[in-house]
């Protein structure tokens, strides 16, 4: 009798303790990928004349997100935005359960506030890396350039999943057009993935009703989440050799200047990371002194 009481108090603690266990799930935004939006010049500038609409929509995405992520037991959640200057989810629009980290210049760009204790990533309205045919607003980072990693050609996907990769935190769901699903599928493995619309070209796509999109990345990173513990994080090899090439010459020029670095031809330059948050503090410092007027 003595052994079952114990063995029932052992049960009761130990479920106590796993509801008890902190679940944090980390949510990076971007505006490319969302239902909807097609151009930048209409949507996803912020001089854009249908700007302040998908500003909204990609806030409500993020918030079904956000839903989708407590609807499996998350504790907590952190929202990058991380779209253009990084200002566009309304954060009094914001589900109030969540915490936003936005504006420029951060040490880890699109994952800014990662670190171990997080148990998943969730990144919504991305789109597929530089040059993909076939894709919507296929580009990375600044759009005058493309970043491969150990001779990987990658998406943003695959670059920022590499820095969660550092800490070993899976990414477990994407949401955008049906390219960068797949292309997140070829990089992490069997993930959740919602196309919210399906891409005929650079630009046209055929869309679904915002809503509708919402209620598939609810569902969808709830599962995700839930299958967490079926994901492995998306690491890279150290050190990291990273290379990017730029559309402009005089780009890769200027930064060839930088220290550690290695124009390989005109176009190109390597740098030799020893992790992914050095690699990540490089683009960036690139990015924003190098690159931007």
């Amino acid at each position: 009798m003595k052994q079952v009481f114990a063995l029932v108090v052992a049960f009761v603690c130990s479920t106590s303790f796993a509801q008890s266990k902190p679940l944090k799930i980390f949510i990076s935004a971007d505006m490319e990928g969302v239902a909807g939006v097609s151009t930048w010049d209409v949507q996803a500038n912020a001089k854009a004349r249908e700007y302040e609409e998908f500003r909204n929509l990609m806030t409500q995405e993020v918030n079904a997100a956000v839903e989708g992520a407590y609807d499996a037991g998350a504790t907590e959640v952190v929202v990058a935005d991380s779209h253009g200057d990084a200002q566009n989810i309304d954060i009094a629009l914001l589900d109030k359960r969540a915490e936003l980290i936005r504006a420029w210049p951060r040490p880890l760009g699109m994952m800014e506030g990662i670190d171990n204790s997080f148990a998943a990533v969730v990144f919504i309205g991305y789109h597929a890396a530089e040059g993909t045919p076939g894709a919507v607003l296929a580009h990375t980072f600044t759009g005058s350039m493309a970043v491969k990693l150990n001779g990987t050609d990658e998406p943003e996907a695959g670059f920022n999943a590499a820095i969660a990769g550092d800490f070993g935190v899976p990414v477990v769901f994407v949401s955008g057009d049906q390219v960068i699903g797949e292309q997140s599928r070829n990089l992490f493995g069997n993930i959740e993935t919602v196309a919210v619309k399906q891409a005929i070209g650079y630009h046209a796509a055929k869309m679904m009703a915002p809503q509708k999109a919402q209620a598939l990345i609810r569902a969808g990173v709830t599962k995700a989440i839930q299958r967490r513990a079926e994901l492995k994080p998306y690491r890279v090899s150290q050190p990291v050799k990273m290379e990017v090439r730029f559309h402009d010459a005089i780009e890769a020029e200027v930064v060839s200047y930088f220290p550690q670095t290695q124009r390989t031809d005109g176009n190109t330059i390597v740098f030799t990371a020893k992790d992914m948050t050095e690699a990540s503090r490089f683009l960036e410092a690139i990015d924003n002194i190098a690159i931007r007027p």
